[in-house]
């Protein structure tokens, strides 16, 4: 097996993890409160073991879009596209309730910044995880991007089926709109970072698209 192939099928390795031990947190009846959740467990559950592979792989932090290049360009890029995604968020939500608005919020206890600010560090999390190394390790290995994006995108909406199910319970109809938002914006966000090769675009993309799903849903 060659160095190229066996760097892929530890990519794969590091998903089926993150999907069965992630999976089965939104299993367990008793779960921490997010905000525990967001700043220790997830990078623990996350980031650790991916700080383990990159240093096996001598992956670069560059290569994982961690650097000053085009950093304006890609912050300006994710405003642009995050509109288009606000508006995606607002039509969901039109159909979600039979052709109505319902624009309750759902940002839970937290003060409305530490709520911003959780969203960040989700983004980073997530964001430095699939296009960072998912997607990045991926394109090299088929030298397809548009291939490796639709492969991520898939990738990132299943690990996001075990928490709108599991968690939030989401009705049939109300799920599969979810996973649409899903999809798309892992397909915008992996467009985007294969562009700019900076996850601050991609964690500035995911924090607009995730607030008109908090907002909305």
């Amino acid at each position: 097996m060659s160095k190229r192939e066996q760097s892929f099928k530890l990519l794969v390795k590091y998903y089926v993890y993150l999907f069965i031990v992630w999976g089965f947190y939104r299993l367990l009846v008793f779960q921490y409160p997010a905000a525990l959740e967001i700043i220790l467990i997830k990078p623990l559950v996350w980031l650790v073991p991916l700080y383990l592979i990159i240093k096996r792989e001598n992956i670069s932090y560059k290569d994982l879009g961690i650097t000053n290049q085009k950093l304006f360009f890609s912050i300006y890029f994710a405003l642009i596209l995050g509109v288009i995604f606000t508006f995606e968020g607002v039509l969901i939500n039109f159909l979600k309730y039979g052709g109505r608005f319902e624009f309750q919020s759902n940002i839970g206890p937290e003060p409305f910044l530490i709520a911003i600010a959780l969203s960040f560090i989700t983004a980073f999390t997530e964001e430095i995880a699939f296009r960072g190394y998912i997607f990045t390790q991926t394109q090299k290995y088929l030298k397809k991007e548009w291939t490796a994006n639709f492969i991520t995108s898939i990738a990132w909406t299943l690990i996001h089926l075990p928490i709108a199910s599991l968690d939030w319970r989401l009705e049939p109809a109300n799920l599969a709109l979810y996973l649409v938002l899903v999809f798309t914006f892992s397909v915008g966000s992996s467009f985007i970072f294969a562009r700019t090769k900076n996850i601050s675009s991609s964690i500035f993309l995911h924090v607009l698209w995730q607030w008109p799903i908090i907002l909305y849903r």
